[in-house]
């Protein structure tokens, strides 16, 4: 919103204060002003000239000799090039020693031999905008009204001893999107009284109802709807102080009708659209939404198709405008219109930023409707404007207004007690203070017991609709910088992460650490995605199924990560990438409702996907692939890292869509008993096929056990003082016989006295026979307090190898 200083001093007495003076008030008041601009750019010496005669150059086809009369009573000499320029015009000179923008002296010269003493100025030349004058002024000189003055300096003609204040309004304050809403907060600010227009609309004696008739269809998406009938109307260009105001607001002038429109939208913020009402051949005006297949070519020439949710202004048959947006060609006031019929209402919002936006045409008028305009200043502003149109193009306003109502505008009345004020400030304000602040906003009030006010706050400030809004315009008017500083006080409580979210950070740090790269895969998947690993999912649960899906392939939340880490992988394969290890933390969801009443259930997990070569062929070694020891090793890892090795155990599982004879049930040991929270293994070779990949493996558990158990208590030992033992032992048995089951029963059976004990080969052959493995120990013994001898080791060493052969029907190896 660019605001005028001398336009805006119209309002409100301004004396004493600067353009920077009165931004920076506004600015520490809440309303922050871009910057400040002076319309001068450095002209001087400029004055009003009269143009008495224009002879051809003697030596030069493109300039023209000018006898001008400047006031002085000496006639100039001035060589001009414009097309335009003609005897018997106004026009702006420069005369000698006069100062353009850019700092252009201007001196005696002489152009193809003839002395030339100034220069007629266009509107560029003077720092004007050009785009912002009427299409007829936008080249050649500047051409000023016949009833300009000669010798009246340029810059008291065109408003140029002015400056222009860029307000970087919010959304809320759209209460300053016109002149008198600007100089209401200046009038609180400073405590001056506002000056309001008083139109005079002096009616004929015939009756505007007898010309229009007004009714609304839609009555949700306008509440007020008012026209008044204007006849006899002369349409021509505006006078300079209408022009200079709107180019100063940065609006080109078109005409005087339009461009009283245009000036009373700026100055009561509340837009109005001129008809010519001799195309209004019905005579009758209806407010409606548009009809499936109707369309409406605009002024800006364009065919608009409508569509049913759009708001229009209709003659009852046809739309002739676009609610609050812009008017319809087929209505258009032109140079030949006698009779105009005027409007102003009070549209919905947001019906009117959809339309906007919708058509991509967003116009003064929308914005100022978007953000809803000031219900109790309709009449006003159509009182003011056809006030104007009878001055500026006398015309005859007919007698009465033509409106129709679907609600009345009513004053919001908020209660807000003193305490509450000093309790959100930290002040210590008095009633006497808040009430003068009140009458200073222009807001009326009742104040009742203990320092209670019933404020009515005016429909021009819709902003304003809690206790909290009245105590926000206190702290502006008492000054943000009048606000003491109170010191925090109360319990800190540090920072911290929860348990979950260091076990989630630790993990990413150890398994990144170890080369594995994370990814973040989408919580969107295709309903096909989610039938795969079923068993990792509880019996009963169901995908979640979004309401308004992006596509098909995005149209279910996931139920399990690992789906995700193989597209991850295929896409990388597929340009080249063939080895990866990567891991995702993420949510996965699911529901036991069909149609959702509450939120899903929404479960961490980890999961991780090992496929291509562990190491790379190198010259002088070969390639490593990766296996299932590498993807079990990561489980291993991020278990002894949360202090729960001792509580996992690894049992061979079949699950869907896992390799049948390369898997593993992951299960932990609860208070609750053993549970699976995942699994580890290969990929079925069907699935691998499908995904085209290598041998991959992978691996997908529930944290939420994990976030419970885990121990990240680090015990310390000293140093051991006595030596140890070490035996080994071989053991022949059958296949289906887990090495965890050995090492349990090893355990077991030597008690405290055995340190550690670990598996160090694994063989099978023809030799041994048909279901048959070897299974090589390494034990290790030590007590705490004392050396060992030979006989006790080799005594409790005997009985683990008893233990074995009875439990597991084990032949030691010699």
């Amino acid at each position: 919103m660019k605001v005028s200083y001398n336009w805006l001093n119209e309002y409100i007495d301004l004396s004493g204060l600067t353009g920077d003076e009165l931004a920076e008030k506004m600015t520490s008041g809440g309303i922050e002003i871009d910057g400040v601009e002076s319309l001068n750019k450095g002209v001087t010496g400029v004055v009003v000239g009269f143009v008495l005669a224009k002879e051809k150059h003697p030596d030069a086809d493109k300039l023209n000799v000018c006898k001008v009369d400047v006031g002085t009573g000496e006639e100039l000499q001035i060589v001009c090039g414009a097309k335009n320029v003609d005897a018997g015009q106004l026009v702006p000179v420069a005369t000698v020693g006069a100062s353009l923008p850019d700092g252009l002296k201007i001196k005696r010269a002489k152009l193809r031999g003839v002395e030339s003493q100034g220069m007629i100025c266009s509107a560029k030349e003077l720092g004007i905008n050009d785009k912002l004058l009427p299409k007829e002024q936008q080249e050649g000189i500047l051409v000023l009204p016949a009833s300009t003055k000669i010798g009246t300096p340029i810059s008291e003609v065109l408003g140029l001893d002015n400056e222009v204040l860029e307000l970087d309004l919010t959304p809320n304050r759209s209460d300053c999107l016109s002149m008198l809403g600007v100089a209401y907060e200046v009038g609180a600010l400073t405590g001056r009284p506002v000056r309001l227009p008083e139109p005079a609309v002096n009616g004929a004696a015939e009756r505007t109802d007898s010309r229009i008739s007004v009714s609304i269809s839609s009555p949700d998406f306008c509440s007020h709807y008012s026209v008044r009938y204007i006849k006899g109307v002369k349409i021509g260009p505006s006078p300079l102080w209408l022009q200079n105001k709107l180019i100063a607001a940065g609006i080109r002038p078109i005409s005087n009708v339009v461009d009283v429109t245009n000036f009373v939208m700026l100055e009561y913020g509340q837009p109005l659209h001129a008809f010519d009402a001799d195309k209004i051949t019905t005579g009758r005006i209806d407010v409606r939404l548009a009809k499936e297949g109707e369309t409406l070519e605009t002024l800006d020439g364009q065919e608009r198709k409508l569509e049913p949710q759009m708001l229009v202004i209709t003659d009852g048959e046809k739309p002739v405008a676009l609610a609050g947006v812009m008017g319809g060609a087929n209505s258009e006031v032109e140079n030949g219109t006698v009779n105009i019929l005027l409007e102003a209402a009070k549209f919905d919002g947001g019906t009117v930023r959809k339309t906007s936006r919708q058509l991509g045409l967003r116009s003064e008028s929308s914005i100022r409707f978007e953000k809803e305009v000031d219900p109790a200043g309709v009449i006003p502003a159509l009182n003011r404007a056809a006030a104007l149109i009878a001055e500026l193009a006398e015309g005859l306003v007919t007698d009465g207004i033509v409106e129709e109502k679907t609600a009345e505008a009513k004053a919001a009345t908020i209660d807000v007690s003193l305490a509450k004020v000093n309790g959100y400030l930290g002040t210590e304000l008095s009633k006497l203070e808040v009430q003068t602040i009140f009458e200073r906003l222009g807001f009326s009030y009742s104040l009742g017991d203990n320092g209670q006010f019933s404020v009515t706050v005016p429909t021009r400030r819709g902003d304003i609709t809690r206790d909290v809004d009245l105590i926000e315009e206190v702290a502006r008017l008492f000054g943000y910088d009048n606000i003491p500083t109170t010191p925090i006080h109360g319990d800190l409580t540090p920072g911290a992460l929860t348990k979950p979210q260091a076990i989630r950070r630790e993990l990413r740090k150890r398994l990144t650490d170890a080369g594995i790269h994370e990814v973040v895969s989408y919580s969107f998947t295709s309903p096909q995605r989610t039938q795969l690993f079923s068993d990792l999912t509880a019996a009963g649960l169901k995908p979640v199924t979004l309401a308004m899906p992006m596509s098909e392939d995005r149209s279910v939340l996931r139920t399990t990560l690992i789906a995700q880490l193989l597209e991850t992988a295929a896409y990388n394969r597929n340009r080249k990438n063939e080895s990866a290890a990567i891991f995702e933390i993420g949510s996965v969801f699911h529901t036991d409702e069909e149609r959702l009443t509450r939120l899903p259930q929404e479960k961490h997990r980890f999961a991780a996907l090992l496929t291509g070569n562990r190491v790379e062929a190198q010259w002088n070694a070969k390639a490593v692939p990766v296996d299932f020891y590498d993807a079990k090793g990561i489980l291993e890892t991020v278990f002894q890292v949360l202090g729960l090795t001792d509580k996992i155990h690894f049992v061979p599982a079949q699950p869907a869509h896992f390799h049948p004879g390369r898997t593993a049930a992951v299960q932990i040991e609860t208070a609750r008993g053993t549970q699976t929270i995942g699994y580890v293994g290969q990929l079925h070779p069907a699935l691998q096929l499908e995904s085209d990949l290598a041998d991959t493996y992978v691996l997908e558990i529930e944290l939420d056990e994990l976030y419970e158990l885990a121990d990240f208590d680090i015990v310390y030992r000293s140093l051991p003082r006595y030596p140890a033992m070490q035996r080994d032992i071989a053991v022949l048995l059958d296949q289906a016989v887990p090495a965890s089951s050995l090492t349990s029963s090893v355990w077991a059976t030597a008690g405290e006295l055995l340190e550690s004990v670990r598996v160090f080969d694994v063989f099978t052959g023809e030799k041994l026979g048909a279901d048959k493995k070897s299974v090589a120990l390494s034990l290790v013994y030590r007590h705490a307090e004392r050396t060992l001898t030979d006989e006790e080791v080799t005594e409790l060493h005997g009985k683990v190898v008893a233990e074995l052969e009875q439990s597991f029907a084990a032949e030691l190896r010699k």
